[in-house]
């Protein structure tokens, strides 16, 4: 007998006894991830977790309707105390962040669901991510996948080259993202091109900058004081509207691709001796 259709997408929406009902052996738990933190003087503060929730929604009506997939209530607080000098930021800890994520995941698990993919939409806890997906893949036996909704691909043509390397924060993207989700609590009358220090790094180094190669250590106010990095004067709605059907379709894609994972993959294998 084949399990009930899903009555919602939304993993809070369903009565515990819905959910005893469902094939939990193949159920993909997405939790999205966001922030509350200053996005320069044009955005609210409510831009990553808003940005997020819109891509969930962007998500839904690409979701076959035979792909298992349940989304958790989104976490609306991060690491974010590379904001901590702008009035408004809310941030805790890295500590915190990973044993309150691990904590939902361990949850997860116990409801009988192995996959969990965690959804992103600050930058500044990526690494938090990594390090909750490999300690739960240890602790509970769970596939978890880390996904950032910006590193999934934009539309071509869209977006500068220059804005994708340098406008980090509250420039051209977001500024479209939000003006789709929120136009009105978008100050389009302090928009501005907001350079960025990472302009003057790439210049003078080869390694040192802001990624990977030689990543430095930074806070929001060494990128850019006015708290934003990239031209918002450039953002439309349009863009933006784009963006987010764009992402959507490819977090299916993704989601899809977890489905055919084989958790028999993960195996445990015994210890060296």
């Amino acid at each position: 007998m084949n399990p009930p259709p899903l009555r919602s997408r939304f993993w809070s929406d369903l009565t515990s006894e819905e959910f005893s009902r469902l094939d939990r052996e193949r159920l993909i738990a997405v939790l999205p991830v966001g922030a509350t933190e200053q996005h320069g003087p044009h955005l609210p503060m409510s831009t990553d977790t808003a940005t997020i929730d819109g891509m969930v929604r962007a998500t839904l009506p690409h979701l076959p309707d035979d792909l298992p997939v349940l989304f958790l209530p989104t976490v609306p607080y991060g690491k974010s105390n590379e904001h901590s000098r702008y009035p408004g930021t809310l941030t805790v800890s890295a500590n915190t962040l990973i044993s309150m994520w691990k904590d939902i995941g361990a949850c997860v698990a116990k409801a009988g669901v192995r996959k969990l993919v965690l959804y992103n939409s600050h930058g500044g806890q990526m690494s938090v991510m990594d390090i909750v997906a490999r300690d739960l893949r240890e602790e509970h036996d769970m596939m978890v996948v880390a996904a950032n909704w910006y590193t999934l691909g934009l539309p071509e043509g869209l977006f500068t080259a220059h804005e994708g390397k340098h406008g980090i924060h509250a420039g051209d993207l977001e500024s479209s993202v939000m003006l789709h989700l929120t136009p009105d609590y978008v100050r389009r009358d302090q928009f501005q091109n907001f350079g960025s220090m990472t302009e003057q790094l790439a210049a003078e180094n080869k390694f040192l900058s802001i990624t990977p190669s030689g990543k430095l250590g930074w806070q929001m106010h060494d990128i850019n004081p006015a708290g934003a990095a990239g031209d918002a004067t450039r953002a439309t709605a349009e863009k933006g509207a784009a963006v987010l059907d764009h992402v959507g379709r490819r977090f299916v894609e993704l989601l899809q691709e977890v489905d055919r994972f084989p958790l028999s993959r993960l195996a445990n294998q015994p210890a060296w001796k």
